[in-house]
């Protein structure tokens, strides 16, 4: 019997680092400032977001130019892609073109994972990117926390293996690319790694796996970026997630202190209420325009695609944790309204008896006019 055969005639590796770097982008004035940016700037405008995606509004794909970086024996294409969101993401792509053997492609992805190169390059451009369109960003701040992704595009192949046997033919294989080990991984994990198909056609294959996703299609524009918005999606709840924690650090502190305050000055716990208020506002705001960004115009397979996407990477949870710190910043508020109307009321009803009591004693003062 003929082993079964599968040889990659042409693909390529895009690796994706999504990172948060303001608050705000005002997108049309990052175009302004691109194209009245001088040459040989490096840096140019590509196109917006296909018709497909109903963004609102749509981001901002830009190429920068520069030299190739080396991972092993492959090398990037020297054009990196910078797509830009207006609630503050920016996603570096790398291209890596490659061919040859799975097992080839798996040292392709362990290689990737094991550099530090395309992330250090990555920060570099956006610190670039933002020193260009500085007054197009609102609070810039590129923060330390960044979200890679790899998309293994096989786009040529041959072989006795037809494509929709490739996950039961060479499982292990496939498992460790996804995964980006040089280790054989046990059966429960190969098994959870390439649980995640999707297909179009008999003629195309995509798997998704929380760090990676291959895909067999030789046009797959749209699977690949709705897999970076997911990968954008995830690195901005994150980023939102360790802001609740510091907005729910200051806000319990400021509920602590309102607590053992007796007197304060007039207006503190207003301010402190506000306080409060904002960090509630700020929060909610980033929560809904990234969730509300993208809108798939009824096409039911890029639908799955990221609800499979959303699966991976756990968005669901990541939703559901930052809706009970809204919550709990709601319920601090609250108790600090509270304790507010409460000390007015208190204060009210002293003042009530002060003149009750004044009114009483003021008839038995020897000057009081009768």
């Amino acid at each position: 019997m003929n082993p079964v055969s599968f040889t990659i005639q042409k693909g390529n590796g895009y690796v994706q680092y999504a990172y948060d770097v303001a608050s705000w982008i005002r997108l049309d004035e990052c175009q302004r400032h691109i194209a009245a940016t001088p040459q040989p700037s490096g840096i140019r405008q590509k196109s917006r977001a296909p018709e497909y995606f109903d963004y609102s509004p749509p981001p901002l794909r830009v190429t920068v130019d520069g030299s190739s970086t080396t991972i092993g024996k492959w090398r990037t294409a020297p054009g990196v892609d910078l797509v830009l969101y207006d609630f503050g993401a920016v996603c570096v792509n790398y291209t890596i073109p490659f061919e040859g053997s799975l097992e080839e492609l798996r040292e392709l992805s362990y290689a990737i994972a094991d550099t530090e190169a395309l992330r250090n390059d990555s920060r570099k451009r956006i610190e670039t990117l933002l020193a260009t369109i500085a007054s197009a960003t609102v609070k810039p701040n590129l923060v330390d926390l960044a979200e890679d992704y790899f998309i293994f595009q096989v786009l040529e192949w041959s072989g006795s293996c037809p494509v929709a046997e490739v996950p039961a033919a060479f499982s292990s294989l496939l498992a460790q690319i996804l995964r980006s080990e040089s280790s054989p991984l046990s059966p429960e994990e190969v098994t959870d790694a390439i649980s995640g198909k999707v297909s179009f056609s008999p003629d195309d294959l995509l798997l998704i796996d929380w760090n990676a996703a291959l895909l067999f299609d030789p046009e797959a524009d749209d699977v690949r970026a709705v897999l970076e918005f997911a990968n954008v999606e995830l690195v901005e709840l994150r980023f939102l997630d360790s802001q609740l924690d510091r907005s729910l650090d200051g806000a319990y502190e400021i509920l602590s202190q309102n607590t053992l305050r007796t007197f304060s000055r007039p207006g503190a716990r207003a301010a402190d209420m506000r306080r409060v208020a904002q960090l509630q506002v700020d929060g909610a705001l980033l929560f809904e325009r990234v969730s509300n960004a993208l809108k798939l115009m009824g096409d039911q397979y890029l639908a799955r695609v990221y609800r499979l996407a959303s699966q991976r990477f756990r968005l669901s949870e990541w939703n559901a944790t930052i809706l009970r710190k809204l919550d709990a910043l709601e319920s601090i508020y609250q108790k600090l309204s509270d304790r507010a109307d409460a000390r007015q009321m208190a204060i009210l009803e002293w003042i009530i008896i002060a003149l009750i009591a004044v009114s009483t004693i003021l008839p038995f003062l020897p000057w009081y006019p009768h």
